[in-house]
């Protein structure tokens, strides 16, 4: 096959990923790869990745969702239930370097794209499987990332000490278990580097999740702590939420001793690291509730912009709290250059870049979200022509 380029070959130039994962976590992982410069062939049932009808919002008729996660992707539309279909799907796994799948544990074990079943064809392959809840005794448990948000502590983390648990507003436990996986897939390949070996790789939401709370499991598994909802507030640090001004909220934080001091400086309080109350971090964070109105009564003076521009060039961090079009706008604006056009002509889908700067190979953008099946006569012919070059 002609892996796609514009001439640039990217780290993973060469890799050929077989792609069955469907939804959020798996094609996230997989984008990355292709970014990067691996051919990611996106194995769909016939209806299609379940992203590509939750809508709205849509651009000319598809979901936004679905395109967010699948450009740098062929298509190909595969019935793993017919055997000819079954068969191209497992000359595919028996020729690719990685493979990945979120399909239900065992549940690819009747198709013979199982673990076992790829690698003993295909010793060298880097086999990446992502659930819910993993392959033991949560095994049956079906993999949402809100389930993971609630079952986590994710939501009695969310909202205000008083009031119900909320979701994260993106399903920020799919990101990062698709991130995690893309992590252990490049660990993967460096030891087959060495060894020549391949292995299996699992991910599921709720380790991901556990593992991405932090300092609040940790408050748990290590200080015998349970957290719980604190609205805006940070439980270790104090000033690190929104403050009101004169028009709107703004976003104060003092980390640290000296990011304090400068605080105080460019309100006008300068005693206030003196006071023992205040004097440590620690001490501001035991006595928040009377911090905090000495702050405000302050801030509310001038406006959120006002205060901005002067924090700002005190080295006091601070921000607006935007909506999604206000961050692309201060991306912009701080040179980061976020949004790409990906495709040619009429299919070009504008698009947010990969987040990785490399500077010798870096990330490119080449093909568009791809329709389904769009080249599943291409990659049909090209596992029908057998594999004519050695691997691994």
């Amino acid at each position: 096959m002609v892996t796609p380029g514009d001439g640039a070959r990217g780290p993973l130039d060469g890799l050929l990923v077989a792609d069955f994962s469907r939804i959020l976590a798996g094609p996230y992982a997989t984008m990355l790869m292709a970014d990067l410069g691996a051919e990611v062939i996106k194995v769909e049932a016939p209806g299609g990745d379940d992203t590509r009808t939750w809508m709205p919002p849509v651009r000319e008729g598809v979901s936004t969702y679905y395109l967010a996660i699948n450009r740098n992707k062929r298509s190909i539309s595969l019935d793993l239930k017919d055997p000819d279909d079954l068969a191209l799907a497992q000359e595919l796994a028996h020729r690719a370097d990685i493979m990945i799948e979120n399909f239900k544990p065992g549940g690819l074990r009747r198709f013979g794209l199982d673990y076992a079943s790829v690698s003993e064809r295909n010793a060298g392959v880097i086999y990446a499987s992502i659930s819910g809840f993993g392959t033991a005794d949560g095994a049956s448990l079906p993999g949402y990332d809100l389930l993971v948000q609630a079952a986590s502590g994710l939501m009695s983390l969310t909202g205000d000490p008083d009031g119900p648990g909320y979701r994260a507003g993106i399903s920020v436990f799919d990101v990062l278990t698709g991130t995690h996986a893309a992590i252990g897939i490049l660990s993967a390949l460096h030891h087959r580097d060495i060894t020549g070996q391949g292995q299996r790789i699992e991910v599921n939401l709720l380790s991901s999740a556990l593992s991405a709370l932090v300092n609040h499991t940790s408050a748990y598994v290590a200080g015998g702590v349970v957290p719980s909802r604190m609205g805006n507030a940070h439980p270790s640090l104090f000033p690190y939420e929104p403050l009101p001004t004169a028009d709107k909220d703004l976003i104060v934080i003092a980390g640290n001793d000296g990011q304090f001091r400068a605080l105080c400086r460019v309100l006008g309080l300068d005693e206030l690291p003196g006071d023992p109350r205040f004097a440590r971090s620690e001490d501001r964070t035991a006595n928040r509730d009377e911090l905090r109105p000495i702050l405000v009564d302050k801030l509310e003076q001038r406006s959120a912009e006002e205060w901005f521009a002067q924090l700002s060039a005190a080295g006091v961090p601070c921000g607006p709290i935007n909506h999604v079009d206000g961050g692309v706008a201060l991306a912009e604006k701080l040179g980061l250059d976020p949004v790409i056009e990906v495709g040619a002509g009429g299919d070009a889908v504008p698009m947010i870049r990969n987040p990785i700067t490399l500077g010798a190979t870096p990330a490119r953008h080449v093909l568009p979200p791809p329709r389904l099946d769009q080249h599943g006569a291409e990659v049909r012919a090209w596992l029908a022509q057998g594999e004519t070059t050695s691997k691994h």
